[in-house]
């Protein structure tokens, strides 16, 4: 399998490191921070031009909006920590698309990217589980992994201040699909291990319902640009 170019390997990590980032300032405003993309009342319009996406966070609620050319994270203080990436490939990434099995291929960008910056940041994050969504886009990866430590919502001061205190093991779903020669990384945790920490009690296989849910439901809201005019 080759290996990807050195320049694509060092700003794709950057890159992923601020999509996956679980500690951006709860309140700064996309206002104040400035964004590379446009955002037109709630319709966020991405700096690649690729998609477009109203907004699932709220200002009023302490919603925020941060981004980069490739990445743009939507965050409040409740329940919403989720990220969507949106990288062109190169000629190298192009041939390894076309001569890999679809499925292969996204596990082996998760894997080699995605996966390893978890490890990078949260020491012991692991992948739980994955499944290919053949019927979704073309064929969809949808993961799923622990991060210890990994949490958007966690309360840091407990973590440094209370003897004893014990971080939350995160959970994050990632949903990896290739559209006109950009791979898209969708991200989100699950902010229910953080927020209903004293009282949780879902299964596994409740989690991966709900994270596969919301993360097909926010592909769903995506509105790509040049898309093919119907037939008439």
């Amino acid at each position: 399998m080759p290996v990807f170019c050195q320049d694509f390997r060092m700003s794709s990590r950057l890159m992923l490191a601020l999509a996956i980032g679980c500690n951006l300032p709860a309140a700064v405003s996309a206002e104040s921070v400035g964004l590379m993309g446009k955002l037109e009342g709630d319709l966020y319009l991405s700096a690649t031009g690729e998609y477009k996406i109203i907004a699932p966070v709220l200002h009023e609620l302490g919603g925020t909006i941060t981004d980069t050319e490739n990445v743009v994270t939507f965050s409040d203080s409740y329940n919403t920590h989720i990220s969507i990436a949106c990288f062109p490939q190169d000629a190298s990434q192009r041939w390894e698309f076309q001569t890999s099995a679809r499925r292969d291929y996204l596990l082996y960008f998760f894997t080699e990217f995605v996966l390893a910056d978890f490890q990078k940041r949260f020491p012991g994050a692991a992948i739980q589980s994955a499944r290919f969504l053949p019927e979704l886009n073309d064929g969809a990866l949808l993961t799923y992994a622990l991060l210890p430590g990994g949490s958007f919502f966690e309360d840091k001061s407990k973590i440094t201040a209370a003897p004893g205190w014990v971080p939350v093991q995160a959970k994050r779903g990632s949903l990896l699909f290739v559209r006109r020669g950009f791979i898209y990384v969708l991200s989100a945790e699950l902010a229910e291990r953080a927020t209903q920490r004293s009282t949780y009690q879902m299964t596994t296989e409740q989690e991966d319902t709900l994270l596969s849910v919301r993360l097909t439901e926010l592909v769903k809201r995506l509105i790509f640009n040049n898309e093919l005019a119907p037939k008439a």
